[in-house]
């Protein structure tokens, strides 16, 4: 995937800068990672520091000290996060701002606006969002209203040459709905899919089911992006089911609580049986937390001490960005199922691995 500030090869993890700055990590630190593609969120840079800063900056890159791609988020899943702050309608969603109270519209134009200042890479369209459980008319309100709102993104959109705007494919957990969406988008001329409204609450069985729908739909030669998933299985699992992009909070999220992430799970570093580990989180990690830092010693900072946040959040992040190097090295050498294999027997030891993903894989051919 070619775009303008970077080569990316998929699949990809993208890690999530919210404000501009992913939390605990430096730039310089993503790059000795080889992150070729991260996360701003179009909802909260368009509230602050707003466009008028963003464009005096000559954009995020700029801004945040960040040289390689950047990919934006339309603010739509805001209407879900921020619910109580929001009202929807046909021109789009007034929100309440978090930070001083006042009142504000954002509508697919005025998303454009913003990630057009932003200048990210790659932009998402404005689409009316709603919690995966929920059922009725809403669902299918919201799926045509995304449709209606990608044209008129598209309209708004200033800087197609060096900008790509990607539609996002909604329809709850109703595979009709995701039929009919998949069909509009696809007539657009778009450069890639992204698949929304989904980790949010659904049961597995119904979330590997959709992913799998609607990777079905969407055209093999465009990248497609799965939304707000991060979980290392369920990536693994995607990724087979046809997934190109991912983003997910996760990492840094579960950080900052002393959780790192291993091929065999997630460990608590705040439990007592670290106390005196001297081992590294991951002994085959080739990260600076830990080719640095034992077990004992992050168990006697995390939650304590603020730089502890920082040193979990880089081991989390290359975890993440290492098991996707892995699984493009495992489809180049043409050995993905003996990978699959390989590492859920890791993950899930003595025949443990769920029913849900025993069934995803089979799906598409790889039985464990």
């Amino acid at each position: 995937m070619s775009v303008r500030h970077a080569d990316v090869d998929t699949p990809v993890f993208m890690p999530v800068g919210t404000q501009g700055t992913l939390k605990g990590v430096l730039p310089d630190q993503l790059l000795e990672l080889d992150c070729r593609i991260m996360l701003g969120n179009t909802y909260h840079l368009g509230m602050r520091p707003g466009t008028t800063v963003l464009e005096k900056a000559g954009g995020l890159h700029r801004f945040m000290g960040w040289p390689r791609a950047l990919l934006t988020d339309s603010g739509g899943f805001q209407m879900v996060s921020l619910l109580q702050l929001a009202e929807i309608t046909e021109q789009g969603v007034r929100f309440q701002s978090p930070y001083d109270g006042s009142e504000c519209m954002l509508t697919p134009e005025r998303s454009m606006e913003i990630q057009n200042a932003i200048g990210a890479d790659i932009m998402m369209q404005l689409d009316d969002v709603v919690k995966t459980t929920t059922t009725g008319p809403r669902v299918e309100e919201a799926m045509h209203r995304t449709i209606r709102w990608l044209d008129r993104s598209i309209a708004a959109h200033g800087r197609d040459n060096d900008q790509s705007i990607f539609p996002i494919v909604q329809g709850g957990l109703q595979p009709d709905l995701r039929r009919v969406c998949a069909a509009e988008l696809t007539k657009r001329n778009t450069r890639g899919f992204a698949v929304g409204g989904l980790s949010g609450g659904e049961s597995k069985d119904e979330f590997w089911r959709t992913v799998h729908l609607c990777t079905d739909l969407l055209p093999d030669d465009r990248p497609r992006y799965l939304m707000g998933v991060g979980f290392a299985a369920d990536l693994v699992v995607c990724v087979a089911l046809g997934v190109d992009m991912f983003d997910c909070v996760f990492p840094t999220r579960t950080a900052r609580f002393g959780c790192a992430l291993t091929r065999a799970g997630q460990i608590n570093l705040k439990q007592r049986t670290f106390a005196q580990d001297m081992r590294p989180i991951e002994d085959d990690c080739e990260c600076s937390t830990c080719r640095t830092y034992t077990r004992a010693y992050l168990h006697h900072i995390v939650t304590v001490e603020p730089v502890a946040c920082s040193i979990v959040s880089v081991h989390n992040v290359a975890f993440q960005l290492r098991l996707m190097s892995d699984m493009r090295n495992a489809i180049t050498d043409d050995r993905f199922p003996e990978f699959v294999k390989s590492y859920m027997a890791v993950r899930f030891p003595d025949d443990t691995t769920p029913q849900w993903i025993r069934d995803a894989l089979a799906a598409v051919n790889v039985n464990l």
